[in-house]
């Protein structure tokens, strides 16, 4: 197939990559704008872009899909489809009904579940023991279009954000590469979606989301530790100072204890009370320096039974 592909963060990048080693021709790969980055304001390109340029392929990176002059670049490719993988952007009609096959969607979800813009750290927030890949036929809808093909990926206990958003990264490839095989060969069978999603809407993350409330009972709060890693991360404070948590596990709390309080310290660990159960802390990151073991930052620094976080 002639595709323009449509994506930029990494989880984008192996489903770009399935489609080139495939042999399909892509005529353009659209992503984000450029950006500029920490203190020295480099300009960073989209991970998508840079897999693209080292394939070779054309890149377009618009900052708006509804200007006419862009409509007509794009029609002009003459693609038979278009996948997209995490764009970020809202597709408008014209951008739908361009191609003979119309736009297929590489979607972190086992829609009709986690419709929106973070469906993986959803997954974990709600506690789920599955995800998976979608391939949905694209429609004006926010993730509402028919679904054509699915595989389900198991979440473990210790998978993060981060591991889970690779893991089904790589999970999408085969089936997206099949589902494009049977739209040429006539064989999809869409299933469209009840109107309702059985989840809440998967809303796109903010950096507020990760601030730890011990007040939650320890399990929510683990699971938040688990869907924030690496961001926004889970963090709170110490003596002042933020503290990103990325690694913890349950442990027993103390009611005569106050939220937020640390009830334990040893030489690997310490553990903070939260109104149901506890958590011993396992990595972490200070303000102002990188992530580390518990048992590393205990080294340089002075906890006692008795201080509070937050």
């Amino acid at each position: 197939m002639r595709l323009i592909f449509m994506g930029s963060p990494d989880f984008a990048v192996p489903s770009l990559t399935a489609l080139h080693q495939a042999g399909h021709e892509i005529v353009g790969v659209y992503t984000h704008p450029d950006k500029q980055t920490g203190r020295g304001k480099k300009i960073a390109f989209p991970p998508v872009k840079d897999k693209a340029l080292e394939l070779g392929l054309p890149v377009f990176q618009p900052k708006s899909l509804k200007r006419q002059s862009v409509l007509d670049e794009m029609a002009l490719l003459q693609a038979d489809a278009i996948v997209v993988a995490a764009y970020g952007k809202i597709l408008p009609p014209a951008v739908l009904s361009m191609t003979k096959y119309g736009c297929f969607n590489v979607h972190a979800s086992l829609l009709p579940e986690f419709r929106g813009a973070a469906p993986v750290e959803w997954a974990i927030l709600s506690g789920k023991d599955k995800t998976g890949i979608t391939i949905m036929q694209m429609n004006e809808g926010l993730d509402t279009g028919d679904i054509l093909s699915q595989v389900v990926v198991p979440i473990e206990e210790d998978d993060t954000g981060d591991t889970l958003t690779d893991k089904l990264s790589k999970a999408g490839t085969e089936i997206l590469l099949t589902t494009l095989k049977d739209a040429e060969e006539g064989r999809l069978e869409p299933v469209k979606q009840p109107e309702e999603s059985p989840t809440p809407y998967a809303a796109m993350l903010s950096k507020e989301m990760g601030r730890m409330d011990f007040s939650d009972d320890a399990a929510t709060a683990l699971l938040k530790i688990r869907a924030f890693n690496s961001w926004p991360s889970a963090y709170t404070s110490v003596n002042g100072k933020a503290l990103k948590i990325f690694k913890a596990a349950l442990a027993e709390g103390r009611e005569d204890r106050a939220e937020g309080e640390i009830i334990e310290v040893t030489k690997k660990d310490f553990t903070v009370n939260f109104r149901s159960g506890a958590l011993r802390i396992l990595s972490l990151q200070p303000e102002g320096k990188k992530a580390m073991d518990t048992d590393a930052y205990l080294r340089g620094t002075r906890l006692t039974e008795g201080m509070r976080l937050g």
